[in-house]
């Protein structure tokens, strides 16, 4: 009897906000599904069900926490590489965008899934608003920094604006991914250099070139 005791007591466990993603994720990708419920989804990892809501209300607020995971582990990985800070802000912008789909396509499947879970785009996106606010926020230092260095005010650049075109730009660029079939991804790679550059050319008052280059890449990708 007491060794019986002994096993229920050591059944559950405590979890950290890490183990539930990795156990949230790991079910997605296992099942194909999303899980019905907190009690069966603790019942099957085998933790207690109040526990979960010590770090999440709900499933909805942890799919919203991964994408934030997403974002936060690729900005620590850039902030490891020293020379970072040496680089211009159109270089920091093309580094997060690499790092960033880097991290997503170790996480490919689950991804897809998530971004494919409904019928409506809207209904999908809505996971993404926390990323939405973190991207925002790095676009607006960076050119609330580039602002710093530029004494006429004719050259500064609007961060409302500049921000908001990020934000429409990791949009596009998701999808771009979530589409992309090339080997190593390398159209998605293309896809963000010229994008980018795109947008600091608009910025920059010398946007015709890039503009016409970047149009082709899209035209050819949508004919091929």
């Amino acid at each position: 009897m007491a060794k019986k005791e002994a096993t229920k007591s050591t059944a559950k466990k405590k979890v950290t906000k890490e183990k539930l993603i990795d156990y949230y994720m790991d079910t997605v990708l296992e099942t194909e599904k999303i899980p019905k419920s907190v009690y069966k989804f603790a019942k099957d990892n085998k933790f207690e069900e109040q526990e979960f809501y010590t770090h999440f209300g709900s499933f909805d607020s942890l799919r919203k926490d991964i994408w934030n995971q997403f974002y936060h582990k690729s900005r620590d990985l850039m902030k490891k590489s020293p020379e970072v800070e040496q680089f211009s802000s159109r270089e920091k912008l093309l580094t997060f965008y690499f790092t960033f789909f880097e991290m997503l396509t170790v996480n490919r499947s689950y991804v897809l899934f998530n971004l494919n879970q409904y019928d409506s785009p809207m209904k999908n996106i809505g996971q993404l608003r926390g990323l939405r606010k973190n991207v925002k926020s790095f676009a607006k230092d960076l050119i609330e920094d580039d602002n710093m260095d530029k004494n006429a005010k004719y050259l500064q650049r609007n961060e409302l604006i500049f921000s908001e075109g990020a934000w429409a730009q990791t949009l596009f660029l998701i999808k771009f991914w979530m589409d992309d079939d090339s080997a190593e991804f390398e159209k998605t790679d293309i896809a963000i250099e010229k994008s980018v550059n795109t947008v600091f050319d608009v910025f920059d008052n010398t946007p015709l070139e890039r503009v016409v280059d970047f149009g082709k890449f899209l035209w050819k990708e949508r004919s091929a």
